[in-house]
């Protein structure tokens, strides 16, 4: 990929009223960033702090990162995304994903279940909606249209707006390998929460085999510009104890499966125990330094000017940093990935 890696900038999720990033996205803007990116899990939704952002820019892409599948009916999605996309002058990036299974059931209160399938269908019924070619039916088992029973008066529509643009750009979070692989199949790319570079091709080559040239790997990257590397990698880890330890159930915690396929096995399996088990600071101190500082990039510009080129020398195409907050940390940033 060399040189031709692209910059966006991920700020997450939305989490009070003084929250507002409106600068900084101005700022991304200016300097160049290709892209801004929010999140939900279950706070804040990820498609209005977009349209806030989107409202305030003119040229910077607008990408959801990621809107989960089962918050919204296929259509609901469909919708929302065809009117931000007219709003903003086609800037659209829609990520989607399946979440997990303690949000699905506990949170939407929908079954969890075959997601590979699921999306498969959402992304199927989405395109369908987009381009207009009639009114829109679907005989799949998790997303049937019209309903079958209820009142017995469903009927096929066709959406009443014209997108501005009938081939929404699709992304797939994906952490398994035949997830990544299904994004490979149908979107255009694919958004990676934790990627290590000099991994990713034994962890996902079989699965990204069949990519064209233009699908686009655009990973989620912790980024802090600082002397004090020793606190910034504490800060990477804080994260990581979260995810391993607690965002998942104990026999099912997709995070703690992708640190696994890393080669950190063990180690995963002795943080989710010792952070389950109430000892949170044990469990951020069993994660190793060296994964902390293998998915991210982090230290003084030029320690990070080092560490790009195993970025550049990996499939990833696009870097989503996460972390930095001004104006001089997002210029350093541009400056040591764009050139």
């Amino acid at each position: 990929m060399g040189s031709d890696l692209k910059l966006g900038l991920n700020l997450g999720y939305w989490q009070r009223n003084s929250d507002d990033s409106t600068e900084l996205v101005q700022v991304a803007e200016r300097l160049g960033y290709e892209s801004v990116w929010t999140a939900e899990a279950y706070g804040s939704d990820a498609f209005t702090p977009l349209a806030w952002y989107g409202a305030r820019t003119s040229r910077i892409k607008l990408g959801t990162s990621v809107v989960q599948i089962s918050a919204r009916t296929p259509a609901a999605t469909a919708m929302t995304a065809m009117t931000l996309d007219h709003l903003t002058g086609g800037r659209l990036l829609l990520g989607i994903g399946a979440s997990g299974p303690q949000v699905v059931e506990g949170w939407y209160g929908r079954p969890f279940p075959k997601p590979l399938a699921r999306t498969r269908e959402y992304v199927e019924i989405m395109r369908k909606i987009w381009r207009r070619e009639g009114p829109v039916t679907s005989d799949g088992e998790h997303y049937p249209l019209p309903y079958p029973g209820g009142a017995n008066l469903g009927k096929p529509l066709k959406l009443i707006t014209t997108p501005l643009r009938a081939e929404i750009p699709l992304y797939l979070g994906a952490e398994g390998p035949k997830n990544v692989a299904l994004a490979g199949e149908i979107a255009d790319g694919w958004l990676p929460l934790f990627v290590f570079p000099e991994k990713i091709e034994q962890m996902y080559g079989p699965s990204l085999a069949g990519t064209g040239p233009d699908f686009d790997i655009a990973a989620m990257v912790m980024t802090v510009i600082t002397d004090d590397v020793r606190s910034a990698l504490d800060g990477v880890k804080m994260m990581l104890t979260l995810y391993i330890g607690g965002m998942g159930a104990k026999s099912r915690n997709f995070h703690a499966d992708i640190i696994g396929r890393m080669g950190y096995a063990e180690a995963a399996e002795e943080i989710q125990a010792l952070y389950l088990a109430g000892r949170k600071d044990e469990a951020f101190n069993a994660i190793p330094d060296e994964l902390a500082d293998g998915i991210s990039l982090v230290g003084p510009a030029g320690r990070i000017r080092e560490r790009l080129e195993l970025w550049r020398k990996s499939p990833v195409t696009n870097l989503l940093v996460m972390g930095p907050r001004d104006e001089t940390s997002l210029k350093t940033i541009r400056d040591l990935v764009l050139g």
